[in-house]
C-alpha cells in the first residue's frame, strides 16, 4: 500500500530529516576530522590483557569547544611494559613511546587519522629509561641508571642521557658513540663527588636544539642540579661550564623551554616552586626574583608558543597554576583544579588555545581553553575525559600534519 502524504506532512518529514540528516553531519565533521584540531596521545602505565603492556589513548579535540573524545580503534598497545614517556617527531608523522620496564622505545606510524601503526623497537644504552625528547633529527632519551652490569636497582649509579639519530623515515638508527668512554652514552657526574648518585628527572632541548639541559638530583648528599650540553654537528654532546652543572633547588622534576630558547623553567617537586633562567650560549643565569612559587609537588611544565605564559600542573593538589612570563618573571595568573594527581601537562601545538592534563590517580585527562589575552584557563566540554588507568604522558599533534595511512 502506498502512503499518502500532504504538504503540510511533507514540510514535517523534510524537516525531521534535515535535522536529522545535519546531526549525523555534525557527528561525522568531528570524526572525520574536519573540526578536529589535535590528536592528543595518552600513555597510560596499566592495561588489561594477558601481555599487560601498557596502551596509548589517542583523543581529537575539537576546535570550536576544546572538547576531547577517543578516536575509533583507542586505545593502542604502547608495545611494552609501563610506557611513561613519549614525543612525536618533528614533521608530526610519528610517536616514540617509551616503556620504562623493557627499556626500549617503540616507533609508532601516525595516519591520517590518528591510528598508531607500530613499525620499529629499539633499546635504550642504558637502564630504566623516564624521559625524551626529540629536536630536528635526533632523539634524546634519558635512562635513571648506566648500563648494566656496573648499574642496576641492586646497584645504583648515575644516569645517562643518548643521542639517536633520526633517519629519514623516523625510524632510529643507532645511539650515537662518546668516544670519551667507549660507550654510546653520556653520564651524569657530579665532578665534585663524582661517585654520588645522580638521578635524572627531565630532559629538554633549547635555541631549536642547540643545547640540551637534564635535571637531576643527588640521592647520596640532596641537592637539585641541570646539566647542559652543546649538542654538536656529527651529534654528539659537549659539557657546558665545564661540565660543572647549574644549582638547581632540591628536587628538580620537570623542565620547560621557551621556544626562543631564551628562558628555561625548571619545577622544584619538594620545595614547591619554579625556577627561572636566563640563557647566554646556553649557560643558565638565574632570573631575578627566582624562585616562585608553584603549588605542592610540581610535577610538568609547559610554555606557550608565545612564551607569554607558563604552566604549572601541580601533582598532590590536583591543580594547574598559570602564570605569565615578563623577561623570565613569573606572576600568577591563577590556579584550576584538574582531575587527581595531574603528572603530566601539553598545550595543543595547533592553535595554542587547549591546554591538557595527565591525571595520574584520577584515570582521566583534564582539558582547558586557554585566554589569549590573559593566561586565564576554562574548563573545556565534558573535562575531565576518561583514560586508561594511570596515565602518565601527553602528547600531541596538529592535525593535517600526518601522512596518508
Amino acid at each position: 500500500m502506498r502512503m499518502k502524504f500532504n504538504r503540510s506532512s511533507q514540510l514535517v518529514l523534510v524537516s525531521a530529516v534535515s535535522l536529522l540528516a545535519s546531526g549525523f553531519l555534525s557527528a561525522c565533521s568531528f570524526l572525520t576530522g574536519t573540526l578536529t584540531v589535535d590528536f592528543v596521545y595518552v600513555t597510560s602505565a596499566l592495561a588489561a590483557g594477558p601481555n599487560q603492556y601498557g596502551e596509548v589513548d589517542v583523543f581529537e579535540i575539537n576546535r570550536e569547544s576544546g572538547r576531547m573524545r577517543q578516536i575509533p580503534a583507542s586505545p593502542f598497545p604502547s608495545g611494552g611494559r609501563n610506557p611513561i614517556a613519549e614525543a612525536p617527531s618533528a614533521d608530526n608523522t610519528n610517536l616514540y613511546v617509551v616503556n620504562e620496564d623493557d627499556n626500549t622505545i617503540v616507533q609508532f606510524i601516525i595516519g591520517n587519522d590518528g591510528k598508531l601503526y607500530p613499525q620499529s623497537t629499539v633499546n635504550t644504552p642504558g637502564v630504566f629509561p623516564m624521559a625524551i625528547t626529540v629536536a630536528g633529527s635526533r632523539l634524546y632519551v634519558l635512562d635513571t641508571y648506566q648500563p648494566l652490569p656496573t648499574c642496576s636497582t641492586a646497584a645504583p649509579c648515575s644516569g645517562s642521557v643518548a643521542v639517536y639519530p633520526v633517519n629519514t623515515n623516523d625510524s632510529l638508527a643507532p645511539p650515537v658513540a662518546n668516544a670519551s668512554i667507549g660507550g654510546n652514552y653520556w653520564p651524569l657526574i657530579l665532578p665534585s663527588n663524582p661517585t654520588h648518585v645522580m638521578t635524572p628527572t627531565a630532559i629538554t632541548t633549547a635555541a631549536s636544539g642547540a643545547y640540551v639541559y637534564v635535571t637531576a638530583y643527588d640521592t647520596t648528599a640532596g641537592g637539585g642540579y641541570i646539566f647542559g650540553f652543546t649538542a654538536n654537528s656529527d651529534g654528539t654532546l659537549s659539557a657546558l661550564n665545564s661540565g660543572v652543572p647549574f644549582a638547581a633547588g632540591t628536587e628538580p622534576f620537570a623542565i620547560a623551554s621557551d621556544s626562543t630558547g631564551s628562558y628555561v623553567y625548571v619545577a622544584d617537586y619538594a620545595k614547591g616552586d619554579i625556577l627561572s633562567y636566563q640563557t647566554n650560549a646556553g649557560l643558565l643565569t638565574p632570573v631575578s626574583g627566582s624562585p616562585f612559587p608553584a603549588g605542592n609537588q610540581p610535577s610538568s611544565i609547559v610554555v606557550d608558543a608565545t612564551g607569554k605564559f607558563v604552566f604549572v600542573a601541580n601533582a598532590l593538589d590536583s591543580t594547574v597554576t598559570s602564570y605569565t612570563s615578563a623577561g623570565g618573571v613569573l606572576s600568577t595568573v591563577g590556579t584550576y583544579s584538574t582531575g587527581t594527581q595531574p603528572v603530566s601537562i601539553g598545550i595543543d601545538p595547533a592553535l595554542n588555545q587547549y591546554l591538557y592534563t595527565a591525571n595520574f590517580l584520577g584515570n582521566t585527562v583534564s582539558g582547558f581553553q586557554l585566554n589569549p589575552s590573559d593566561g586565564t584557563l576554562l574548563n573545556t566540554q565534558f573535562s575531565p575525559f576518561k583514560s586508561n588507568a594511570q596515565p602518565t604522558a601527553v602528547a600531541a599533534i596538529p592535525h593535517g600534519s600526518v601522512q596518508k595511512k
